[in-house]
């Protein structure tokens, strides 16, 4: 075998792992960003804390320092899928890309510069949509809320009225005939005055 492929062969990764240490209540995890050495416990010991996860919020808030990351990227680290997923997301990934086409020559620092800058200026601006968006979303879905309440309120103010008004006409009928009858008892009782 030569030494290319010998070397591919027994090639070991580096013991540690960029991964997500739990901590948080029940039913309400928060995630620490951690580099850690790949055999210790999922919450125990770790070599650095780099940032924090909370999936709670919606969009999730992931506040990772980006430079730390980077250096433990190009120092071999090799994060988890998830963390993976959330450092792309944060544009890490794609600064150790470019990293790498610096130091091989491809492109210069400032090239590599200008092709973050307007990912990221991208990337931000459809974060600022999706938070818009939906703001704007749980305002109507208020107003909704809102207007229907309004509707069933005046639905029961209505009710309330027609049956007072029932009511009152019933009273009204109820007293109609009893004025009636009691008036032509007067009424008998005059007639019998007139003719005595």
């Amino acid at each position: 075998m030569d030494g290319i492929h010998q070397f591919t062969k027994y090639q070991n990764y580096m013991a540690v792992k960029i991964r997500l240490a739990r901590r948080g209540r029940k039913k309400m995890a928060i995630y620490d960003v951690v580099v850690a050495d790949a055999r210790a416990p999922r919450d125990g010991r770790f070599i650095e804390k780099l940032g924090t996860y909370n999936p709670n919020t919606d969009p999730a808030s992931i506040n990772i320092n980006n430079e730390r990351a980077l250096k433990w990227l190009l120092n071999g680290a090799q994060p988890t899928d998830t963390v993976k997923a959330m450092l792309s997301y944060r544009g890490v990934l794609l600064k150790k890309h470019l990293q790498i086409g610096v130091l091989k020559g491809a492109i210069t620092q400032e090239q590599a510069d200008e092709k973050f800058e307007a990912w990221k200026s991208s990337k931000d601006a459809a974060i600022g949509g999706k938070v818009d968006k939906l703001t704007k979303a749980k305002e109507d879905a208020r107003q909704k809320a809102l207007e229907a309440e309004a509707a069933k309120n005046q639905a029961r103010i209505d009710a309330i009225k027609a049956r007072e008004e029932e009511a009152k006409a019933a009273a009204a009928a109820a007293e109609a005939p009893a004025a009636t009858e009691s008036e032509s008892p007067e009424a008998s009782a005059e007639g019998e005055e007139t003719q005595a």
